[in-house]
């Protein structure tokens, strides 16, 4: 009798007893995802899952990553199937308005410079040793779009999922200490007082919803692995745009979003177990996503001041840095960072175009490195 009460003792501290110094650090870095989640409200409707999923994830014994197990059966089902990022993708679209960018169709071409460095950042971490799938999952953390970033990672490099998605989202809610620094560097005083001109055309409602159809179109066929993530955000904007399904319109903004973004992070988190998570690797992934943002930021500025000299100085070039994709905290950084120098000088619309482009730049750029590397026989 007390040989079997000791070995039901033991089964029922089993969880206590494999706790190691890893798994430890991991339960550590889950409440600490969480404070910052609540505590500071960055990024709280991912980070929280994610954070939560971590310490799920590391208790040892729980099993929730094996087969069969509910992390994993959400893992498998949303995220290798990559369902979870597409569907997020419907929802983003539905909620962004795309007004702003076709008032001003031209300000699409800082979205596409702003994605310079992610190609720029695959080079550099080819030259650290990641290998060609890798370093394409690592550079689309500089396109500053979460959802875009999990899908490349799923889609080539699962086993990066993890440190690529916490990276990516983590920096998202850095972007007002990250950017100014580099908006006062690269730009002049006299470029930072331009005021720009008010929008000059209004959008009708047939450009609205002509503009999603052709995008879709136009984009799929010059990167066509890119389809999933560009068909489905336009679908949200053609369901916002045609105002004939309100009820889908609200169901992709509000619940499917909502329900997935859970079901997401708490799949994220479930990726983060300490033998995967603790690795070098991981440190080299958080500070190629800092260059990969800070090099994003650069061009879309260089350009910015292209632009600048081009219009005859009609544009201000720190609406450049507006041209990732983080919608639309960065067009907010543009706006707070020009008022501070001319408080009569309102750059969010432009801002807000050039943050769109961002969107739609970080898409494409994601679909041509995915049919660059079919193409070259990666998967």
């Amino acid at each position: 009798m007390d040989a079997a009460f000791r070995a039901g003792l033991e089964g029922l501290l089993a969880g206590v007893s494999q706790l190691d110094a890893g798994r430890a650090a991991m339960l550590v870095l889950g409440c600490l995802l969480l404070y910052l989640a609540v505590g500071r409200g960055i990024e709280p409707l991912l980070l929280l899952p994610i954070g939560f999923g971590a310490i799920l994830v590391n208790i040892p014994g729980a099993g929730l990553m094996e087969p069969g197990g509910v992390l994993r059966t959400f893992y498998d089902a949303g995220v290798l199937t990559e369902v979870f990022p597409v569907l997020v993708f419907i929802g983003i679209g539905a909620m962004t308005d795309f007004g702003p960018l076709l008032e001003n169709p031209k300000i699409l071409l800082l979205g596409a410079a702003g994605q310079f460095g992610i190609f720029l950042t695959l080079l550099l971490a080819l030259a650290l040793g990641f290998t060609v799938q890798q370093s394409a999952a690592i550079g689309v953390i500089g396109a500053m779009d979460g959802p875009t970033a999990i899908y490349v990672a799923s889609r080539f490099a699962p086993d990066l999922l993890g440190p690529i998605s916490v990276a990516a989202y983590s920096y998202m809610s850095l972007v007002p200490i990250i950017q100014p620094p580099i908006m006062r560097l690269l730009t002049t005083k006299d470029e930072r007082l331009i005021v720009m001109a008010g929008a000059r055309r209004t959008v009708s409602r047939r450009a609205r919803l002509i503009f999603p159809v052709l995008v879709v179109i136009v984009g799929s066929l010059i990167a066509p692995q890119g389809t999933p993530l560009l068909g489905t955000i336009m679908l949200g904007s053609l369901l916002r745009e045609s105002g004939v399904v309100e009820r889908l319109r609200h169901a992709s903004e509000n619940e499917i979003t909502n329900v997935v973004t859970l079901l997401l992070g708490l799949s994220i988190g479930a990726t983060m177990e300490a033998e995967q998570f603790l690795r070098l690797q991981t440190l080299l992934i958080v500070g190629l996503g800092f260059v990969a943002i800070a090099l994003d930021t650069v061009t879309g500025l260089l350009f910015g001041k292209l632009m600048c000299a081009l219009s005859g100085g009609k544009i201000n070039p720190l609406i450049g840095a507006a041209g990732i994709s983080a919608f639309p905290m960065a067009a907010r950084v543009v706006q707070v960072e020009g008022q501070r120098y001319n408080k009569k000088n309102h750059l969010l619309m432009h801002a807000m175009g050039a943050n769109t482009g961002g969107q739609i730049g970080s898409v494409m750029a994601a679909g041509i490195m995915l049919s660059v590397l079919r193409g070259l026989g990666y998967g």
